[in-house]
């Protein structure tokens, strides 16, 4: 298989599964948070955690999931809990909200604790990355022959970084620049598309453990 058809292929199923249209107003109620220059720092972190993530799991995800006795099947159906915990609130339009008006009188330090207390959970897990990202690229991993085709995948998974902290960077700007009935409304789209992924995780991480553990159970 040509060098660069395999992380071409894994960058798509990345950005298939992440959806950066749903992505991108499934933000709004986080962003909405944040000044401009947060929102920035927002992006800028997302970008490095994903990066780190995608590394971890290209070049070193199989053996720690081994060492840890994790399957990628109960990291997936772990991504559809967090996703239903995220994508229910939004759906119904039940999502707490904190208006913007509650941090423009903070202290600098309190303003910079609220843009990195939300940038691991939820921003980066699940909203971002989960269990099924890390499957998908080990599962790719797996189809690398030598380091020069996982330098490629590391390119690809860098440029996946790349297109998540845009994606949150561009929701600041959308949504400064839309009125709260339009808001609203994409984060009902944004909610139904992610609760649709996170019962396809459900269903596929449960079945496969299910499938597992009738092998272990024959052998």
């Amino acid at each position: 298989m040509p060098l660069l058809e395999t992380p071409l292929m894994m960058f798509m199923a990345l950005l298939a599964l992440y959806s950066p249209v749903a992505a991108l107003s499934s933000y709004f109620s986080i962003v909405r948070r944040l000044g401009p220059a947060d929102q920035r720092r927002l992006a800028f972190g997302l970008f490095a955690y994903v990066v780190l993530f995608a590394m971890t799991a290209l070049w070193i995800g199989e053996p720690l999931l081994e060492l840890l006795g994790i399957s990628t099947a109960a990291l997936a159906f772990t991504g559809g809990i967090a996703l239903i915990y995220v994508g229910v609130p939004l759906m119904r339009g039940t999502q707490e909200p904190t208006p913007q008006e509650s941090l423009d009188g903070a202290e600098p330090a309190a303003q910079a604790a609220s843009w990195r207390s939300v940038l691991f959970m939820p921003i980066t897990f699940p909203m971002t990355v989960g269990g099924t990202t890390f499957a998908i690229l080990v599962g790719f991993r797996s189809r690398a022959e030598n380091v020069s085709e996982v330098v490629a995948l590391s390119i690809a998974g860098i440029a996946y970084a790349a297109v998540a902290g845009i994606t949150v960077y561009l929701s600041g700007q959308v949504e400064r620049r839309t009125s709260p009935r339009v808001q609203m409304l994409l984060e009902r789209i944004a909610g139904i598309l992610l609760t649709a992924i996170a019962v396809s995780l459900l269903a596929s991480g449960g079945t496969q453990m299910v499938v597992a553990a009738l092998e272990r159970l024959q052998h």
